[in-house]
């Protein structure tokens, strides 16, 4: 019974338990109805129910389930998406009472995510995601498998595998893991060649839709697709960035994170994340104007902490900033004095935050005079690094050997000191 723009009616339901306030899970909802809306959903009814727990049988209580039945006839909704990751046994006997599809937020976070998929690593990612989830899952579910074929929760590089047996699908699971072991594997070397190059990487993360891509765009002057949805960016993007000064450096752009972000996908998407874990620095990028700003931070924090990133140096770049009055922002700096305050869309702030991170990167520069032997092979790579990453003020030769004055940043100076300070340690078995 989908509307006439042939969007699927979405029904939407939350609880208020534990130590839920019902405002969190009024927000919950909100956020619940914008992942809809994501899927290409469109939203008919949001239903909230108040109870110390969940029902183990049904989720919510028997009087519950009929009242959601007989609001779901009346609005006529194709489909249930309940707030939490429902088990096998309650997808079960909610449908069965419902007599609709249901979903939970799993299943739907999944299903944006194979809508957006583009490339073959992206959607390789997402049909191992599926699979991990609809595995524990298969057996009696019957009728809920039984109608798959068309509209949310049903789609993704997967959907043509979702009936067959549990043997096939360990047999693809472990095919896809192997698949994405060698996208790891290929992601490593090249961030072992970025480390050799000496240019720093940043890692823009944040909450889906805080305004990561448009931040990169205006950064790296580049076209990434951006937009005011959710999950907009799923395939990461590495670009440079050339600073005011020449300085250089690589800026990441990654998947937005998002409150509860199911652990399959954070699983399947290891290969992705580890760029994140393996920056030089991570920029937090907040939506200033949120108003659950600071659940959205902790979002982030505990998600960094899952992919190993929790000791990575993060500067805070609180963005949407034209969208908070005057006094709003100066609490904001009193509260977060580090921060800094941005709209990427304007391109207010740009350039206090590029100085904070060429702060934060070393990438202050000094000039410093290095001398190399052309006939070695270790010194002609370091030469055309000093060339590379720096500006050559003078150039001496004197007895075979080349002294090069340069502006070189912290970073690239301190790396060819050292390598020159090993170059001539004496060796364990030279004579005394």
């Amino acid at each position: 019974m989908s509307g006439s723009d042939g969007r699927e009616r979405a029904a939407l339901v939350g609880l208020v338990s534990g130590p839920i306030r019902r405002f969190e899970a009024e927000r919950a909802l909100d956020e619940l109805a914008g992942l809809a809306e994501a899927a290409g959903a469109r939203v008919v009814l949001q239903m909230l129910q108040e109870r110390p727990k969940p029902d183990p049988a049904t989720f919510l209580g028997a009087g519950k389930l009929a009242s959601l039945a007989a609001a779901c006839d009346e609005a006529g909704a194709d489909l249930v998406v309940f707030d939490n990751e429902l088990t096998p046994a309650q997808l079960r006997n909610i449908e069965r009472e419902v007599g609709r599809k249901i979903l939970d937020r799993t299943q739907l976070i999944l299903d944006i995510f194979a809508r957006r998929a583009r490339t073959r690593e992206g959607k390789l990612q997402v049909e191992l995601a599926q699979l991990r989830y609809l595995l524990p899952r298969l057996a009696g579910a019957g009728a809920a498998l039984s109608r798959l074929g068309g509209g949310i929760g049903t789609r993704g590089p997967g959907e043509t595998k979702l009936e067959t047996d549990r043997r096939r699908i360990r047999a693809r699971i472990h095919a896809i893991s192997r698949a994405i072991d060698e996208v790891r594997r290929r992601r490593g070397r090249l961030r072992e060649r970025r480390h050799k190059a000496a240019v720093p990487t940043v890692a823009l993360v944040g909450y889906t839709n805080a305004g990561k891509t448009t931040l990169f765009n205006a950064l790296t002057r580049s076209a990434a697709p951006a937009s005011d949805a959710l999950f907009v960016t799923l395939d990461p993007l590495v670009r440079p960035a050339k600073l005011p000064d020449s300085r250089k450096l690589l800026l990441s752009d990654t998947v937005g994170f998002i409150d509860r972000l199911p652990h399959e996908l954070v699983a399947a998407f290891r290969a992705t994340l580890e760029e994140v874990a393996d920056a030089d620095l991570i920029l937090h990028v907040i939506d200033a104007a949120a108003p659950d700003r600071e659940r959205r931070i902790a979002a982030v924090h505990r998600v960094l902490e899952e992919v190993g990133a929790a000791a990575v140096p993060v500067v805070e770049a609180y963005n949407k900033c034209d969208r908070l009055s005057p006094d709003e922002r100066r609490q904001l700096r009193d509260r977060r004095p580090d921060a800094v305050c941005i709209s990427a869309l304007k391109g207010e702030g740009l350039d206090e935050l590029v100085e904070r991170l060429s702060t934060r990167l070393r990438l202050d520069v000094r000039r410093v005079s290095l001398s190399f032997d052309p006939g070695e092979a270790g010194d002609r790579d370091r030469m055309a690094s000093v060339y590379r990453h720096g500006r050559v003020v003078q150039y001496e030769t004197r007895d075979g050997r080349v002294t090069l004055t340069a502006d070189l940043p912290e970073r690239v100076a301190d790396r060819l000191t050292r390598a020159r300070r090993t170059d001539a340690a004496p060796h364990p078995s030279d004579p005394a």
